[in-house]
Order: structure tokens, then sequence, then C-alpha cells
């Protein structure tokens, strides 16, 4: 299911990414940069089957590789060590991560198609 977001996406809105990232202590320039950059989204798959994603900006360009609902260690944007896992609910492509004993939920969402994971029977 997660073929239905392999591709390049660009951000359309980010719903209260300043108080975010507020709470996660960032500083008010890179605040300001991080709130005016609409990153790219290119999720493909590797050879070996796993999910890569890189959001590429010309602030800056982080990429993850990972497979479904199996935890890994990641080093974010802001440079929090998490241990971070990615799943499918509800259409969404689902970002959870955690780190000395705080958690964070990303969701992404195509909204351009419905996937065939939302088809709804009549």
């Amino acid at each position: 299911m997660v073929d239905k977001f392999v591709g390049t996406w660009k951000m359309i809105s980010s719903e209260n990414f300043d108080d975010y990232m507020k709470a996660l202590g960032v500083g008010f320039a890179t605040r300001q940069v991080g709130n005016r950059t609409k990153p790219s989204l290119i999720i493909n798959m590797d050879d070996q089957g796993m999910i890569c994603l890189k959001s590429q900006s010309t602030f800056k360009t982080v990429e993850v590789k990972f497979n479904l609902n199996e935890p890994f260690e990641e080093t974010t944007a802001d440079d929090r060590k998490t241990m971070t896992v990615f799943s499918l609910e509800n259409c969404k492509l689902v970002q959870k991560q955690k780190w000395d004993g705080k958690e964070s939920t990303i969701e992404r969402e195509v909204t351009d198609f419905i996937p065939s994971c939302c088809h709804v029977s009549p």
C-alpha cells in the first residue's frame, strides 16, 4: 500500500509547525526559516524493499530508510536522536518518534487522490 505514496510531493500546508518547533526547543531564527520552507518530499523504495523518505529544501535535506512497523534509530533535522517507527494508518503515513521520555507524531497525507486502502463501499 505504501506504493501509493511513492513519488515526489510538494508540501501544501503544515498545521501548528511553529508551536511544534517551540515545544522542541528550536530557536527563533531557525523557526522563522522552517515556517517559510515548503520542502519536497521524495518517497521511493530501494532494491531491498526498504522505504526511502527524503525531505529536501534549500534550507536542509534529511533522508531516512525504513521498513513499515519496524523501529529504527533516527537523527532528525534538528539533530534529536529518536526511536522512530513508520506505519500506515487511515491512509496516512504516520511517523512516531520517541526520545528522552517524549513522543512526537507526524502524519503525511496525499490528498490529490484516494489510495486503494481508502476506497469506501457504497
